[in-house]
């Protein structure tokens, strides 16, 4: 005798704590043959929906054995039941249990969904089944926009989807009204004569009826088992059909994979739609948190920028050459080696962008009745370049007064406030000691953190300093500015081998500051950490928020799990549905923040002109990352929590 399709023996199922349960299914034995219409009768809680349940594979024995075309249950994995679910059962629910914000055809075509079908398949095959249930001018339309009977013909569609081998119709026509639930059993009757296994559950005995075979129960236990006898006559046919049934699945390929990838993530998106404010609210903690970061971080680098660039304006690159072995050296002043022939020597280097000798001295500066100590420097041409300085008047000296040895000078801001507070001061002659000189140029006010930014500073020709102010034949200093893009490090060793070399043995040390430039960076860049990392709490803040709203969806959402569970949907479904939608809003709320960070570095740039706010990719990358980070660590737990539901438990929640 060949294997029934479905075999029960000793089968019982209890509920509840070990000390307090409930024993509502005990010893049933029960076999039902592929192509039989099978009715289990019973009063209100008598186990004929538990019964049910453990029938669809949507519950399992407390004890006893369930077996399927000879393939006991018991032993199978959550993934192998949905499987079954998915290919072999067709659930058709009293209270339809549609998703309601899915259209009639896209109801219908869930199950294929999980079962990786192409999406032009999977429409039409779902467009048919509509057709074929009088539904055809109804596929747009949403469970709200359908009656109860037409909801119910879009759910026994639903059933039909994947073939729907074994149909399992829990009072089909409770919700009903006459007209409705009979044309409902009709067409139960018609599958039924097509092949399928139909399994009533009702407490209707006109709904029995229908059936070829009529089982009854109560308190747990079946009391008949009995033929009906107007239709008897077609039972003998049924009875020997066979069928079998493939518990491993079918081998997923990657298209299917993401099929149902896609789905997801659409069906992530409806429910974000329908549910915007929530979604808003979610997202509103990740907002702030990535316009917090993607801010911190442009405004930090703006003002490192900024330090940086006003520092390079006072000449950060550059390398400055002194006589002696190092700093201290009390031989430093015999040393008298620093020469106009290096200068020239230096200035034709690949890595030199221009050099100035310095010889320097304080003197009296006279204008007038007006006097004043000032620091006056003999330097080349090139030094308001080295040094960076920008002119307010005027312009610098240049190589002919270099030749001529002429008595010109160029001012500090400082000197003409102090002795031309209420004159321009261009053309006029300032007395050096007792050097007359012509003012050709005043600096622009010089705004530094370094040095005193109160004394006096006058620049001459280093010509007209040595031969006509010091009477001296070697310079004090010579300063370099070196190329941008060339290492200072190298240069500086370089400068060092050409004056070692030139001088027979090494009497200058050099002083390179770009450590000021290496600290100033490495302060902002600590700073720019540190606010960071302010930041980054409210993006945890935000995440934790993230969690407890995809909590909240999936308790608001159980029953909508449960219906997708029935129909077929394997836990890594259900995962990948919610992780995918807690990726999504975090990914949302991240370009949103993105997008505010940018409106915020519009603002600053109209109130603040001393920095502005640098955006770099980088950043954004970073808060793309952490955004989708935050969404997968802070959704994976919602999500674990809605994959392991039960499926009955959660389509019993309302």
């Amino acid at each position: 005798m060949s294997e029934p399709l479905i075999a029960l023996s000793g089968v019982g199922r209890r509920f509840g704590e070990p000390e307090a349960q409930v024993q509502v299914l005990q010893d049933v034995d029960l076999t039902i043959a592929q192509g039989e219409m099978v009715a289990i009768m019973g009063a209100s809680g008598s186990g004929k929906s538990t019964l049910m349940n453990l029938l669809g594979c949507l519950d399992r024995p407390s004890e006893g054995q369930y077996r399927i075309a000879g393939v006991a249950t018991g032993s199978l994995a959550p993934d192998q039941l949905a499987a079954l679910r998915r290919d072999h059962f067709g659930f058709i629910f009293q209270r339809y249990h549609l998703l309601p914000h899915l259209s009639a055809l896209e109801n219908v075509a869930i199950p294929a969904v999980y079962a990786g079908k192409p999406k032009a398949v999977r429409e039409a095959r779902a467009a048919e089944l509509l057709s074929r249930l009088g539904l055809a001018d109804r596929t747009g339309h949403k469970p709200s926009q359908l009656s109860g009977g037409q909801q119910q013909r879009v759910s026994i569609a639903r059933a039909l989807m994947n073939g729907g081998n074994v149909i399992l119709a829990d009072e089909p026509t409770g919700a009903l009204d006459s007209r409705s639930g009979q044309e409902v059993m009709a067409i139960l009757q018609e599958l039924n004569v097509q092949g399928h296994t139909i399994i009533l559950v009702t407490h209707d005995a006109a709904v029995a009826a229908y059936a070829r075979r009529i089982i009854e129960i109560s308190d747990g236990r079946i009391t008949a088992d009995r033929v009906n006898e107007h239709l008897r006559q077609d039972l003998a046919l049924t009875r020997d059909q066979t069928t079998s049934l493939d518990t491993t699945g079918a081998r997923e390929g990657w298209r299917s994979g993401w099929g149902r990838f896609v789905e997801a993530a659409k069906m992530a998106g409806i429910a974000m739609a329908t549910h915007r404010l929530r979604t808003l609210l979610t997202m509103l903690g990740i907002i702030i948190g990535i316009m917090a970061v993607v801010s911190v971080v442009a405004l930090g680098r703006g003002a490192s920028q900024s330090v940086i660039d006003n520092i390079s304006r006072m000449g950060t690159n550059t390398i400055g050459i002194y006589p002696g072995k190092d700093w201290g050296d009390t031989r430093a002043a015999r040393v008298e080696t620093l020469s106009p022939g290096d200068l020239r020597a230096l200035q034709g280097q690949i890595y030199v962008d221009s050099a100035t000798p310095s010889i320097s001295s304080t003197q009296v500066l006279r204008y007038g009745n007006l006097t004043a100590n000032a620091s006056v420097s003999g330097v080349g041409e090139q030094f308001f370049r080295v040094k960076g300085y920008d002119f307010a008047l005027g312009r610098s000296f240049d190589q002919e007064h270099i030749q001529h040895l002429s008595q010109v000078v160029v001012i500090d801001d400082n000197t003409r406030q102090r002795l031309f507070a209420n004159d321009n001061p261009m053309g006029k002659v300032l007395l050096l000691g007792s050097l007359p000189c012509r003012i050709i140029g005043v600096l622009a006010a010089q705004d530094s953190g370094f040095g005193n930014t109160d004394s006096l500073n006058v620049w001459l020709p280093y010509t007209a300093s040595m031969a006509r102010l010091e009477g001296q034949r070697f310079f004090s200093s010579i300063l370099i500015r070196v190329k941008d893009g060339m290492s200072n490090a190298v240069a500086n060793q370089q400068i060092v081998q050409l004056l070692t070399l030139r001088h027979g043995t090494k009497d200058v040390f050099t002083n390179s500051s770009d450590s000021i430039m290496k600290t100033v960076q490495k302060t902002t860049g600590t700073l720019a950490l540190l606010i960071s990392a302010i930041a980054v709490i409210s993006l945890i803040v935000g995440g934790i928020g993230v969690m407890n709203i995809m909590l909240v969806s999936v308790t608001e959402r159980t029953r909508e799990i449960g219906i997708r569970m029935a129909v077929g949907a394997r836990q890594s479904d259900i995962l990948q549905q919610f992780l995918i939608e807690a990726v999504l809003v975090c990914l949302l709320g991240g370009t949103i923040g993105i997008l505010c960070s940018f409106g915020v570095g519009l603002l600053f740039s109209l109130f603040v002109s001393a920095i502005s706010m640098l955006f770099s990719v980088g950043s954004i990358l970073m808060a793309v990352t952490c955004s989708t980070l935050i969404g997968v660590l802070f959704g994976f737990l919602p999500a674990r929590n809605a994959a392991r539901l039960d499926p009955i438990e959660a389509l019993a929640r309302e």
